[in-house]
């Protein structure tokens, strides 16, 4: 779980809106931030009264994050954060390469608005200073959270919300989180270059790259993970 001050700050949220889509944004988000590992089991009645919703408020959220993958019902168990395979990761990134290329392919024709992705950056360095990885981690999907937000487009933001946060999934089972998120902080910093100095074209080239690398890394590592899993 979050701290005292966050979990505040989602209550606040929650007794503003009071609706199902905002208790999911708030899990999806404790994911996305890895707060959540997979095959975790979600505790209704702790979330009921953390937050101050309704049992069925936070039933209907289960059923949505159930359905994009993000939580798993296992009868008679209860809900747990979903665990996910090889192929999975496959898909994650083929669907990103699809959307953030598009998104980045975009800005040739319109300036960029670029505070979102230097705020990323920014966070990963100061991550990277305190030598914490998972706020390493974190930064590097709020990075590409705003490549997608570079598209204006709110399904395309929901989408990345969904997709990152199943990417979270995979970082937890890998054994060496500084290996794993390090390298990308500086090649975070080399898009964000480009795309100030209107290279357009350079930017997407070293996105693809970026993430053709990524997905390598990534497959061969949690393969790695899951067959030793026992």
């Amino acid at each position: 779980m979050g701290g005292e001050s966050e979990l505040v700050a989602e209550r606040a949220s929650l007794g503003r809106t009071s609706t199902v889509e905002r208790l999911a944004d708030i899990l999806r988000g404790r994911i996305i931030r890895g707060q959540y590992a997979p095959g975790e089991r979600l505790a209704e009645d702790v979330l009921v009264k953390s937050l101050g919703v309704s049992r069925n408020t936070v039933r209907e959220a289960f059923r949505l994050l159930s359905h994009e993958r993000l939580l798993v019902h296992e009868l008679n168990r209860g809900v747990f954060v979903r665990k996910l395979t090889v192929d999975d990761v496959v898909d994650i990134y083929r669907v990103r390469k699809l959307v953030e290329c598009a998104a980045v392919r975009r800005l040739a024709t319109r300036p960029a608005p670029l505070d979102d992705l230097a705020a990323a950056v920014a966070d990963g360095e100061d991550a990277m200073r305190l030598a914490d990885w998972r706020a390493l981690g974190t930064a590097n999907m709020m990075f590409h959270q705003a490549v997608g937000a570079l598209a204006e487009s709110p399904r395309v933001d929901e989408l990345m919300r969904g997709i990152l946060a199943e990417l979270r999934l995979v970082f937890h089972l890998m054994a060496d989180p500084r290996r794993l998120h390090e390298p990308y902080l500086q090649r975070n910093r080399e898009v964000l270059a480009a795309l100030a100095a209107g290279d357009v074209q350079r930017a997407e080239r070293l996105l693809r790259k970026y993430l053709n690398d990524s997905e390598q890394v990534l497959v061969t590592a949690y393969t790695q993970q899951v067959d030793a899993l026992p």
